[in-house]
Order: structure tokens, then C-alpha cells, then sequence
């Protein structure tokens, strides 16, 4: 079996486990909430208040933050665009319980997100790496209980997220 195929095997059985609970209705009444979490604002508000009143790595974890969103962001909207994945709900025969913000699904943009912030936070405030990989687990996780993702592309959004924050990371030296 191609790889491929394995990981579309894989991911419709993976799909359908989490989507084919009655609790699923229930499900997305939360994960809406997390998903959110993923959205964008959360990161800059804590970026900018880090900045502004956290004087021993705020300033720098802004920076590099910029720098890692600088990263991700292209990559992500190049491999989007040029994979072209259907989302589930485009390509199986269920309606997700949101509107998906774009067309295709790989990779999730949430999910390279909350990693790239997930990692930032590992690096400078490492005493909050299991809270922030935790979230950033869960809005992934989100993403596929509201039906607009399959796991690979969480998976291939967490690792986006975290190569574009670790190539950050040791970029800043370059130009700090």
C-alpha cells in the first residue's frame, strides 16, 4: 500500500472514529470555543502585553513571534494552495459544524499557529511548555472534531508551526 493511501486509510478512519460518536454534536459546541483559542488574537494580545510589561523575554518573544509568523504564514498558504486538499466536509458525506475560513485543508492553519506560539512560549517561558502544547494539542484537536480537518493536517500544521518558531529562534541572533 502507497504512503498515501495509508494515511488517506488512516485518516478517514480517524475522522470517522471522532465524528461518529452521538457525543459529536456536543463535542462542537466546545471545540468551537477552542478552536478559537487558534484564531489569531489570543497570540497578539499576549505578544503585546509580553512586549509591553514582561521586561526579562517579553520583548524578544514578541520579535521572534514576528519572525516565526513571518515564516509560517507563506509556507502555509504555499502548501495550501498547492496541495489542494478538499476539507472533509467538501469531500465526504458530512456537514461541519462551522464554515471553514478557506477552501482546502492541508495543512491546518490553527494548528501551525498555536505550535509556532507553543514553541515561543517552550523557549522563553519553559515553565508554561506543557500548558501551551496542551492548548495547542486541543485546538488541533478541535479542528477535526468540527469536521473541517483531517489528522494529517494537524499534524503537518504542528510541524509548520514548530519548524517556522525553531527557525526563528535561531535566526534572531542573525539579527539581533
Amino acid at each position: 500500500m502507497s504512503a498515501i493511501k495509508l494515511l488517506t486509510t488512516f485518516d478517514l478512519f480517524a475522522f470517522n472514529w471522532c465524528l461518529g460518536s452521538s457525543r459529536a454534536p456536543e463535542m462542537a459546541k466546545i471545540s468551537r470555543q477552542v478552536s478559537r483559542l487558534g484564531d489569531g488574537g489570543l497570540y497578539l494580545v499576549l505578544g503585546i502585553s509580553l512586549a509591553l510589561f514582561e521586561p526579562a523575554y517579553g520583548l524578544i518573544f514578541f520579535i521572534t513571534g514576528l519572525i516565526a509568523y513571518g515564516f509560517e504564514l507563506p509556507l502555509y498558504l504555499v502548501l495550501k494552495n498547492t496541495i489542494k486538499r478538499d476539507r472533509p466536509c467538501d469531500a465526504l458525506p458530512f456537514e461541519a459544524y462551522i464554515v471553514p475560513s478557506d477552501k482546502f485543508s492541508f495543512p491546518s492553519g490553527h494548528s501551525a499557529a498555536a505550535f509556532v506560539f507553543a514553541t515561543l512560549i517552550a523557549e522563553y517561558y519553559p515553565m508554561f511548555a506543557g500548558i501551551a502544547y496542551s492548548v495547542a494539542v486541543l485546538v488541533g484537536i478541535s479542528r477535526v472534531l468540527l469536521g473541517v480537518h483531517y489528522p494529517s493536517d494537524i499534524a503537518a500544521g504542528a510541524i509548520l508551526g514548530v519548524s517556522s518558531a525553531t527557525l526563528a529562534i535561531h535566526f534572531l541572533p542573525v539579527i539581533w
